[in-house]
């Protein structure tokens, strides 16, 4: 009855009919344990797993101890975690794969990946869930490549893959838009078999999406049989990233049309698309869709989305009015959104008010000191946005250097501003002279509001020398001719580097992909797939 209860959501019945029962063993102890941790009430399933510690009467077993330390792990207790760990080793349960993979994972999602590593090399007999906790470990630590080498390792010590460890290797691959890795991990796929898993094949969806082949992704989505809302969102998410708004609504009115219930990032997906290609009233149409026709509340992203929409196209006051009449309290993205329309369209004294806002919900982001910066300096205030500037380091909020990178035959080369650190450098920058010289035929005139350099007669000059240019100019010389140039970089690109790109396209025959903090930009014969409008 408790287990019922607790898979049936309902933990007040499932606790009743506990503190009801006149006898209880370690089954009952650990229904409640595994009902509240299952019901994400992490803290709850450790104040239960007390109170089995303090019954002297029954002894924890390894579903007690995996329960616990899997709530641990899910809100962040890694003092108690560690107690747990000294626990299972008091007990003798430590030779327990199950107890063992679960400690991995606390560690990991606490942020002690040293005491993970630790852990895994301390056990002998590595099943494929081992293997997969720690490269999701990697994952979850931000640390990519370490994931996928995880994956190899475990290949070759003759561990079968299953669709956690394909899936958590496409994922890292994505994360670091490494194509061929990905490809590599897509060959495996094909030779197991899993290429009927749903999951896989999302997983294969979003890896080409964000290595920049868009064509691959659908090909994927295509190959799958009995695609679920799951393998729908990803092709969606793919398009959306990718600037193909139309396909985005075409592909959502498709699987509309199969009976696939839409999830909340589908809805996400979608508004997004309709931001980003001024489709208002439609997006509309869409949002009031969710609760009307799908039951479905929307959530902040939703709401940053419909700001966002109706900031792109100029209509701030709306946006405005639209924020302070959510149900909900707009969050950081929200306002966020708003700010960001302040900047594309000079809003002085709105953008003002609402960086105000943000700097108190997020005092550490500098992306909207960065804006309201931009804003002042737009309009001339170079004094005060240099106080920005200044009140930004106050704040300890540091902007992230931006840089850009691009694979050469199985090498990544990065590129920061201004670089003069590649071997090729004196190549590069002749490319780069070169590049001036025919964009200026096309009629390119230097957008010298994206510049920092207070220095006017300088401007011009610091554009040609951000990192996606420098990138570009490696590209050029490294790859053979009509080869697409993929680059990445950390931050959104800038307006100059938009039309150079584009320019760039026309003039060299070339597919230039640039995949940027936000989405993708697809250069081809002097146009963008983004349209100029992101």
């Amino acid at each position: 009855m408790i287990d019922m209860y607790a898979k049936c959501s309902n933990m007040d019945s499932a606790e009743k009919v506990f503190d009801e029962m006149p006898e209880r063993n370690l089954v009952s102890w650990n229904a409640m344990i595994v009902g509240f941790s299952h019901n994400k009430i992490f803290d709850r399933a450790i104040d239960v797993f007390k109170e089995v510690l303090r019954d002297k009467s029954v002894s924890p077993d390894q579903v007690s101890f995996s329960s616990v330390l899997s709530a641990c792990a899910n809100v962040g207790s890694l003092d108690f975690g560690r107690q747990v760990h000294g626990v299972v080793v008091k007990h003798g349960l430590m030779h327990l794969a199950y107890v063992k993979n679960s400690l991995v994972d606390m560690y990991n999602k606490c942020g002690c990946f040293q005491d993970s590593i630790q852990l895994f090399g301390s056990i002998p007999d590595r099943d494929v869930v081992t293997w997969n906790v720690m490269a999701m470990g990697c994952v979850q630590n931000d640390r990519f490549e370490e994931a996928c080498n995880y994956f190899w390792v475990m290949r070759r010590e003759g561990i079968s893959p299953d669709e956690a460890s394909f899936s958590t290797a496409l994922h890292a691959s994505a994360n670091l838009a490494a194509l061929d890795q990905g490809t590599l991990i897509h060959d495996q796929i094909i030779k197991t078999g899993y290429m009927k898993n749903t999951c896989v094949g999302s997983s294969l969806i979003t890896m080409y999406a964000k290595c920049g082949s868009l064509i691959d992704a659908h090909r994927v989505f295509e190959e799958i049989e009995d695609r679920n809302v799951v393998c729908w969102t990803a092709m969606i998410a793919a398009c959306q990233q990718h600037g193909c708004g139309g396909s985005v609504i075409e592909l959502f009115e498709e699987m509309l049309a199969e009976g696939i219930k839409p999830d909340y990032i589908t809805f996400v997906c979608v508004l997004s698309a309709c931001s980003h290609t001024g489709r208002v009233e439609e997006g509309f149409g869409y949002f009031e869709s969710m609760g009307r026709v799908h039951g479905m509340k929307p959530g902040p992203e939703h709401y940053a989305c419909m700001v966002d929409m109706l900031g792109r196209s100029g209509r701030l006051d709306e946006a405005k009015r639209f924020i302070e009449s959510m149900p909900i309290r707009p969050d950081p993205s929200v306002w966020g959104a708003l700010l960001g329309a302040c900047r594309n369209y000079g809003y002085l004294d709105m953008g003002k008010e609402v960086a105000e806002k943000l700097f108190e919900m997020e005092p550490n982001n500098p992306g909207n000191y960065v804006l309201l910066s931009n804003i002042y300096t737009h309009y001339g205030k170079l004094e005060e946005a240099k106080e920005i500037r200044r009140l930004m380091g106050i704040n300890g909020a540091r902007k992230e250097p931006g840089c850009s990178w691009i694979d050469i035959k199985n090498t990544t080369h990065v590129f920061t501003v201004h670089d003069k650190s590649h071997s090729r450098t004196d190549e590069i920058y002749e490319m780069l002279s070169k590049m001036i010289e025919l964009v200026k035929k096309k009629g390119y005139v230097a957008e010298t509001q994206f510049a920092v350099n207070d220095v006017e007669s300088y401007k011009e000059q610091s554009l040609w020398y951000h990192s996606e240019k420098l990138a570009l100019a490696f590209g050029l010389l490294s790859l053979p001719a009509g080869a697409p140039i993929r680059i990445k970089k950390n931050l959104r690109t800038c307006g100059d580097c938009h039309t150079v790109m584009k320019l760039a396209s026309e003039i060299f025959e070339r597919e230039i992909v640039v995949r940027d903090i936000n989405r993708f930009h697809r250069f081809v014969s002097g146009s963008c797939s983004c349209g100029d409008y992101w």
